[in-house]
């Protein structure tokens, strides 16, 4: 006996399901197959920014002719830091390589940092300089130049100010704690053991050692005779020298132009229009790429976390929405 056939209404309601059905599984695979696909794509660029394959190096700038070169070095010198000498002296080789640059402004906001770094700046500035007789390099002070800063601005051509900038500090430091008495009071011993008598140099953790303080003293001294020196090379017979010159202490810009650490006022807009004569600004500073900023944002262990955890998220999340 054949079963009857189920009413017209019935028949097309079964459909309506079916078909519904059907469309919301290829909904679901398409959305799938979009999750995973970006999943990917985040994946790459975390990685491929932590190689360095994007977003790092000097920028690749507009070429549209006669032009003002532009580096910035902001921040502390330091290797890891945006104004570590790597990346400044690839900006500034850059600058000074385009054909079109007519003069190079190294606009500096810095309170320092390290004399080693600030060294190599200095020196591949006055390398630059002897290659390329015909392009000037100047400096332009924003805010700060100081210590390190300043020890790179020497190497330019001149120095421009503002009347409020900060300028000098030519000096040298090293500054630590001493904790001994704190650990006498909480009753803390010190076990620290060495091979060479001299191994626990400035340790903050021993009573302060006259021989190791006599001899931070003797490096400190070469260090700042060597800076003192790079001034007066630099400055020349425009610096104005009396004992407090380099005594670490700071000026503001208009003393400095008096001082002879600055030859006048200005900004880069003032020095590429009335001295380079090129108002087009090009910037040839380096980037940081996007590894980079994460790790500073989060530190080196959290970005390898989130690594982590993205390729994890990458490989559940899809198997979720099946």
């Amino acid at each position: 006996m054949t079963e009857p056939t189920p009413p017209s209404w019935e028949r097309a309601t079964l459909e309506k399901i079916a078909l519904r059905a059907l469309d919301e599984q290829r909904r679901a695979r398409h959305w799938s197959t979009l999750v995973r696909l970006l999943w990917l794509t985040l994946l790459f660029l975390v990685v491929a920014g932590a190689l360095g394959w994007i977003g790092g190096g000097t920028k690749e700038p507009l070429r549209t002719g006669k032009h003002t070169a532009l580096v910035d070095l902001k921040g502390v010198i330091g290797v890891e830091s945006k104004a570590s000498a790597d990346k400044m002296i690839a900006a500034l080789g850059a600058a000074f390589k385009d054909k079109h640059t007519q003069g190079v402004v190294l606009r500096i906001n810095s309170p320092g940092g390290s004399p080693v770094q600030s060294g190599y700046i200095n020196d591949e500035i006055r390398r630059l300089r002897a290659k390329y007789p015909d392009i000037p390099l100047y400096v332009v002070v924003q805010d700060l130049c100081a210590s390190g800063g300043y020890y790179v601005a020497v190497a330019a051509d001149k120095i421009y100010v503002d009347k409020a900038s900060l300028v000098g500090s030519i000096g040298v430091i090293i500054s630590g704690f001493g904790f001994t008495g704190t650990m006498e009071k909480l009753g803390v011993d010190r076990r620290a053991y060495t091979a060479g008598e001299n191994k626990d140099f400035l340790d903050p953790f021993a009573p302060e050692n006259p021989a190791h303080k006599e001899h931070a003293r003797k490096m400190l001294d070469e260090i700042h005779q060597q800076f003192i020196k790079v001034v007066r090379e630099g400055r020349g017979k425009r610096l104005q020298e009396s004992p407090e010159i380099f005594s670490g202490l700071v000026w503001t810009g208009q003393r400095a132009v008096e001082l002879g650490l600055a030859d006048g006022f200005g900004s880069l807009d003032s020095v590429a229009r009335d001295v380079i004569k090129a108002e087009n600004v090009v910037d040839f500073t380096p980037d940081e790429n996007y590894f980079e900023q994460l790790s500073k944002r989060l530190g080196a262990g959290a970005a390898e976390s989130a690594m982590r955890s993205l390729a994890e998220l990458a490989a559940r999340a899809p198997a979720s929405l099946r």
